[in-house]
């Protein structure tokens, strides 16, 4: 069994071009978006339409609740256990996402970090609540830059974490991340989508207006009331409880959710940089990348 792994930054056209390689290839595609997972995120995620997932089997999207306590840990379990069932009756199964975490957790595993002890958890928490998030942003900055680079450092969840195992293990996590890697029973590629930056920033631009008309300020004001939980601490969504909570205007929230937008897509594209096995390809190309697949999996 091949998996086809079709990555790329947030925005970028990802969701049609794979339903139209699914469908090409004759097979189902397993998401690798960390936030399409929740089913309560119907706007502010840009999850595949009813219409979309109607014309191919989607795995993980709509799957999970924001009160699942969800990591990548877990969806490398699952993501593990579909892929092996679906490769009892499949010769191929698309991998589809801009997550790098979740692309890795199935490519490579994820990585034995080592726990914290509960007092250093919460003494991070207790630092976060007195001294807010830019104080540990600062040090995560300095114990590991290439860390701190790559991941979404507007979510306190993850720069704790971030910062909670370099402490622990006296040594930058990215170094615990490089040394890493499961076999894997299954053959992989990787292709990935890419096109001039300032064309996917005006991209990104127009699709947070489009949520905004679809109603994306109303869904966030029905889950304000849950803003401490880990899944809404996401671009889209913490801009406007921001403006709810008298932060911002809604007019100074939307131009914060697209620049933090483009920053998550710009972060997308330093993370995905680092492997040179990805095979870069416009994503109107669909013939080339068809082709080049067709190549590629009978070789």
């Amino acid at each position: 069994m091949t998996l086809l792994v079709l990555l790329g930054a947030t925005g970028i056209g990802k969701t049609d071009l794979s339903i139209n390689l699914a469908k090409y290839f004759g097979t189902e595609i397993i998401s690798a978006d960390s936030r399409q997972i929740y089913k309560e995120l119907d706007i502010g995620t840009a999850p595949p339409s009813p219409a979309q997932l109607a014309e191919v089997k989607h795995h993980f999207v709509k799957s999970h609740s924001i009160f699942d306590d969800y990591t990548a840990g877990k969806y490398e379990i699952e993501a593990m256990e579909t892929i092996d069932r679906l490769s009892e009756t499949n010769d191929f199964v698309w991998l589809v996402g801009g997550s790098g975490l979740y692309i890795d957790a199935v490519c490579k595993g994820i990585d034995d970090i080592p726990g914290a002890d509960a007092e250093l958890r919460k003494s991070i928490v207790e630092r976060y609540k007195t001294e807010g998030l830019e104080s540990l942003r600062f040090e995560l900055m300095h114990l590991d830059p290439d860390i701190y680079n790559i991941i979404d450092i507007h979510n306190p969840h993850r720069v704790m974490r971030a910062l909670e195992a370099c402490i622990s293990s006296g040594k930058p996590y990215s170094s615990l991340r490089k040394n890493f890697a499961k076999s894997r029973s299954f053959k992989i590629i990787k292709i990935g989508l890419t096109i001039d930056r300032n064309l996917l920033y005006d991209r990104i631009n127009a699709r947070v207006d489009k949520m905004m008309d679809a109603g994306l300020e109303y869904e966030a004001r029905t889950l304000y009331r849950f803003k401490e939980l880990n899944a809404l601490k996401t671009v889209g969504y913490r801009e406007l409880f921001d403006c709810f909570d008298g932060k911002t205007s809604l007019d100074e929230s939307v131009e914060l959710i697209k620049r933090n937008t483009r920053r998550y897509a710009k972060r997308q594209i330093s993370w995905f940089a680092r492997y040179p096995e990805i095979k870069w390809f416009h994503p109107d190309d669909f013939d080339a990348i068809a082709g080049f697949l067709e190549l590629k999996t009978k070789s």
